[in-house]
Parts: C-alpha cells; sequence; structure tokens
C-alpha cells in the first residue's frame, strides 16, 4: 500500500451539484432499474455536457457493474466519477472499491484505496476483507495502518481479520485489540475466535470464549441475529454481497439453522443465478437434512459446476440417499463434468450405505484412472466402512495397513465401529488402542474399552483403563444438542439445568420414556461404565442432550414439521434407539446430525442401517 502522507497535502476537488436535468433524470432511472446498457450511454452523454447525478444514482449502477460481472463497464464509471474534478460522496467510492474486490482485482481496489483522501472504517474492512482469502500478512499490516490512521475497527473487521491469523500469536494479539475495543461480546466476533482458535488447536481457548457466551448459545438466543447482520451492515455501509451472504450460509450450515438459511436465500435470490451462492445454498441445504430443498435449489441451477454435482453427489449420500447419489452421479459423468476428489468420496460413501462392496471397490480401485484423483485418506476410511459393513473386517484391516498414508484416528474408529457391530471383541480392542495411542485424551474410547473388557469379565484390564482415566485426568467431552425453534436456537446440555423450561422438558421426557418402555424400549447401557449399577446406569442414558431436544422439539414444533437436531458428539447407540422407537410412536420425522453421520429418523427406521 503506498504512502498514506502523499494525501495531506491534496486540496479538496471542487464539489458539483447534481444537475435536475432530463438527462440524469433519465440516467437514474436506467440506473435504478439496472439497464446496464442504456446507463452507460446516458452516463457518457451526461459527462459531454458536464453534468452528474446523486450519489444514491452511482451506488447503484455500480452494483448493477458488479452483479453482472461488468468490469469494463465498472472501469468506466470509476473514470467518470472522477473527471473534470466532481467529488464522489466516501460511500460511493466504497461500493466502487468493494467492487474491484469482487471482482478479484486487488491492484485496482489498492489504487483507489490509495487514492481516497478519507477512509473510513467501511473502506479499511473492505481491503482487510480481501487480503484474508489469500494475503494474511497485507490483512494484518492493514489492521495496523488502520490504527494509525485512527480508524476504529468494527465487528466486521475483526470478523475479516481473525480468517487471516497464521499462527496463534498473531490471534492472541488480536484477542487482547478486540477485548480492548469492547467487541469480545459480539456474537459474530465470539463465533470467529471460536472458529480460529478450534483451527489451530487451541481448544482450551476456543472453550473459554464458548463458555463466556451469554447462556453458553453457540450463536446467541436470538436466531434472528444473522438476519439483523444484514440491517446493522447496511446501516453502516455494507452492500449484503456474495461474500457476506455465503459467510452466513457456511454459518447456517455449520450450525444446521434451516429456518435461518432460508431466510438467507430469499437474499441470495436477488442475485439470480450466483453459481457461488447456489452452491452454498445446495451445501447448506444438504447439511441441514432438508435434502427436498437441496433438490430444488439444485434443479432450477442454470449453470452447474464440478462443485454443484459433488456436493449435490456427497449430500445425497451422507443423508442415506445412496441410489439417488449413484444416478446422479451417472448423469454428472453424462454432463461431461469430470468429478473431483469430493465427487469419488461421496459416491463411496453412497456405495457404503447401499452395501455396494464390488462396486466400491470398483471405484476405489480405478478412481486415479478414471478420474485422475489419487485416493486419499478419507476415501480409504470411506472403504473401510464399507467393509466394515459386509462384516469383512479382515480385508478392513488389511487395507488400513495398506493405506499409502498414514492411518489416522478417524480411520481407527471406522475400524471399532465395525468390530463393535459385528462383536469381535479381539480386533476392538486392537482398534481401540491405536486410536488412544493418537489421541490419549478421548474419553470416549477409554469408556468403549472399559466396557469391552468388563462384557468379557476382564476385570483387572478394566481397573487398568479406570486407573489410566484418573491418573491423566481424563473426562467424558458433555455431550451438546442444539435445536432451532422459532427463530431461537435452544440448547442442551448433559447435566445443565439452565434451560428456562427445563424442569417441563424433564417431566414430559419421563413420561415419554414410560411409554416408549411399554412398546418395548430397553435403555442401552452399553455406552456408560459398566462399573455402575443398573439404575444408575440407566439415569445416565435418560438425560443425554439429544433426548432433551428431541422432547423441547416434539413439545414447540407442529407435527407436520421434522425435529432437526444438531449434536456435538457421535449419537449414542441408547439414544439412537430411543429415537427410532419415538419416530414410530409420534409418527413424526426426526434428524440428528453428529459429526459421523446423518441420522433421518421415520416410522421406526434410521437412514443409517443401525450401522454408525
Amino acid at each position: 500500500m503506498k504512502a498514506i502522507s502523499k494525501l495531506k497535502g491534496m486540496k479538496p476537488p471542487l464539489r458539483y451539484v447534481a444537475d435536475p436535468s432530463p438527462l440524469v433524470n433519465e440516467f437514474a432511472n436506467f440506473c435504478h432499474q439496472w439497464d446496464l446498457h442504456r446507463a452507460m450511454r446516458a452516463m457518457d452523454a451526461m459527462e459531454r455536457h458536464g453534468v452528474f447525478a446523486d450519489a444514491i444514482t452511482y451506488s447503484e449502477l455500480i452494483k448493477c457493474c458488479s452483479a453482472r460481472g461488468a468490469v469494463q463497464e465498472g472501469k468506466r464509471v470509476h473514470e467518470h466519477i472522477f473527471c473534470k474534478g466532481y467529488e464522489p460522496k466516501m460511500f460511493v467510492v466504497n461500493t466502487l472499491l468493494n467492487m474491484y474486490v469482487k471482482f478479484n482485482l486487488l491492484e485496482e481496489a489498492e489504487d483507489l484505496f490509495d487514492e481516497m483522501p478519507e477512509r473510513n472504517v467501511v473502506s479499511w474492512t473492505t481491503m482487510i476483507s480481501a487480503y484474508s482469502n489469500k494475503l494474511n500478512d497485507k490483512a494484518l499490516k492493514c489492521l495496523i495502518l488502520m490504527f494509525r490512521e485512527g480508524v476504529r475497527p468494527n465487528m466486521f473487521t475483526y470478523s475479516s481479520v481473525l480468517r487471516a491469523c497464521d499462527g496463534l500469536p498473531n490471534l492472541r494479539q488480536l484477542h487482547c485489540g478486540i477485548i480492548k475495543t469492547g467487541l469480545e461480546s459480539d456474537v459474530f466476533v465470539r463465533s470467529a475466535l471460536i472458529d480460529v482458535y478450534s483451527k489451530w488447536s487451541d481448544l482450551d481457548n476456543a472453550l473459554g470464549v464458548f463458555d463466556e457466551m451469554p447462556t453458553r448459545d453457540l450463536v446467541n438466543s436470538d436466531g434472528n441475529e444473522a438476519l439483523n447482520l444484514f440491517k446493522r451492515m447496511k446501516r453502516a455501509g455494507f452492500l449484503a454481497d456474495q461474500a457476506t451472504l455465503t459467510s452466513v450460509l457456511r454459518a447456517c450450515t455449520g450450525l444446521a439453522l434451516l429456518e435461518l438459511g432460508r431466510q438467507v436465500h430469499v437474499h441470495v435470490l436477488k442475485f439470480d443465478q450466483d453459481l457461488i451462492l447456489n452452491n452454498a445454498l445446495i451445501d447448506m441445504y444438504c447439511k441441514c437434512g432438508s435434502l427436498e430443498d437441496a433438490n430444488s435449489a439444485f434443479s432450477r441451477m442454470v449453470e452447474k459446476d464440478v462443485i454443484s454435482w459433488s456436493t449435490m453427489v456427497a449430500g445425497l449420500a451422507q443423508n442415506g440417499y445412496s441410489r439417488q447419489a449413484l444416478e446422479l452421479f451417472e448423469s454428472m459423468k453424462e454432463s461431461g463434468s469430470r468429478p473431483n476428489y469430493i465427487t469419488v468420496l461421496g459416491v463411496l460413501f453412497a456405495c457404503s450405505h447401499a452395501g455396494l462392496v464390488e462396486k466400491g471397490w470398483y471405484y476405489f480401485r480405478s478412481m486415479k484412472k478414471l478420474f485422475g484423483v489419487d485416493p486419499g485418506r478419507e476415501h480409504y476410511g470411506c472403504l473401510i466402512d464399507l467393509l466394515g459393513r459386509a462384516g469383512r473386517l479382515d480385508e478392513a484391516v488389511k487395507l488400513i495397513h495398506e493405506m499409502e498414508c498414514e492411518p489416522d484416528s478417524v480411520t481407527w474408529r471406522t475400524l471399532l465401529g465395525a468390530c463393535r457391530v459385528h462383536r469381535n471383541v479381539d480386533l476392538a480392542i486392537y482398534a481401540a488402542k491405536k486410536i488412544i495411542e493418537l489421541e490419549p485424551k478421548d474419553a470416549g474410547t477409554y469408556i468403549l474399552l472399559s466396557n469391552i473388557y468388563a462384557n468379557t469379565q476382564r476385570w483387572e484390564d478394566v481397573a487398568e483403563v479406570r486407573k489410566t482415566m484418573t491418573n491423566r485426568g481424563i473426562r467424558k467431552t458433555p455431550g451438546c444438542s442444539w435445536i432451532e425453534v422459532d427463530k431461537q436456537i435452544h440448547v442442551f446440555i448433559l447435566g445443565d439445568t439452565s434451560h428456562p423450561k427445563i424442569e417441563e422438558i424433564v417431566q414430559r421426557l419421563n413420561d415419554l420414556i414410560e411409554r416408549v418402555m411399554g412398546v418395548g424400549y430397553v435403555p442401552d447401557t452399553n455406552f456408560v461404565l459398566q462399573d455402575l449399577e443398573g439404575e444408575q446406569k440407566e439415569d445416565s442414558l435418560r438425560y443425554h442432550s439429544e433426548k432433551l431436544a428431541i422432547m423441547f422439539g416434539l413439545m414447540n414444533l407442529s407435527r407436520e414439521k421434522t425435529v432437526r437436531i444438531r449434536k456435538n458428539l457421535r449419537i449414542c447407540g441408547d439414544c439412537h434407539v430411543f429415537a427410532k422407537v419415538v419416530s414410530r410412536m409420534e409418527h413424526r420425522s426426526i434428524v440428528i446430525r453428529d459429526p459421523i453421520r446423518y441420522h433421518h429418523f421415520q416410522d421406526g427406521v434410521c437412514s443409517c442401517g443401525d450401522y454408525w
């Protein structure tokens, strides 16, 4: 960025008053109608006559150029609003700056930014946001220059610059700066902090930020906050552009906020056929478990790229629609779009869910030759999952040892899940020990290993596992589930009684458990420590976070609405059985998304086929 000092001695240019002539009025009408061709012709005529329009009209024209991808027209508008000494208002220049950033013309954006005699928080944040995508050093330097010029960063500035952190030292300095400016309580700054601390594996600080949030909510007690962000941004001079909408859609995706995502969809429609936004939409709908909405958005897309096809193939497969995923894969190949790493992953996932062992092997062995994709750890994991589902555990172990990349804890957990289903105790112990070697503080694996030993009467081994857990200070991460009801996110944590309706929820849940036990539900105590007494085991399962969330959904959502829940940990076997029975008995559709699978419960059946 060029030196700021050169701007200090500049004399303010002459200011022009908007001319009310018919030519200017005609130009304004074309701009507000987004009639780009006629607006440009009218602008040329105005320039010849030495007259100018008002700032709002120019802002509309620039936004039209941005939306249409009209680079040359945008540059011509830039030239016009600075000709003959005309001084455009700052918000118009900021709109122009945003246009160049959207076109990925960073040099033009930098030149314009350097020529601005005054710059406000919008100007600086626009540049920081542009740099945060690839040029991390520049983003951080830009923030320093912003401070030096006396401009105070806001929540949008910090949300952008946090993405540019290239390590924990910079992140901690930024966190201190956020606290000094009093923005640590802003919901989007907090969410960005949690994401970046997690990215750099500083889970203590990530949890610290999480624990400080009001009601320990994951976004805010008001799920409508993300939509309010649009209003706040517009008041601050920001445009609800593609990048903003994409970011909000990703937030909806991560937290499975379907209703909020549908409201954001309304804003997306204003951008017509924007490929990036449409891809983000189908990803959001797939990951919220609403395949009807995803299919609808996908079908309406005029232009589809490999990301569009891959997102839809993977989404169908992950939600248990294996046949449709494989059919769509065939359509993708017929369209001429070349499958990529994610596409093949979705295909293998579909083969696994459908039990198509030979087809899965075929795609795995030929993916390099057919599509030019080298098998990655995730592809191996899908094939191991496929073999495990089919009970071919020896082949799964052989494949792990033949992997070209080092197997990680996820790989071994996949094998462990297969061993649990097929009751292969010795191999389960082997897989559990491998997981503990890689993740020595994974409480869930210790508990599962302890229970395997207890079920086979190996009490000395049980005692050794419990001693190791005590010595290492290992405690199970509390389960956390959340559900969106009436634009609000309600969070339930095992052992937490802070929800205002917790007493009514617990009472109604107890009644529901009694009723489902009457139709055959028996609590599955394999997922709690086996040295508890029988009633203690059942009590420790009774108030799992997903059960509380299910009950709250049943209480507050009409019968035709799906109960959609997001969970931070893998759903336990008991809650899985409970959800199946409740879906049948209450005639309700329940969707639970955990880090491993998407579970669609309907009429007593789960889309995962009881294998996860």
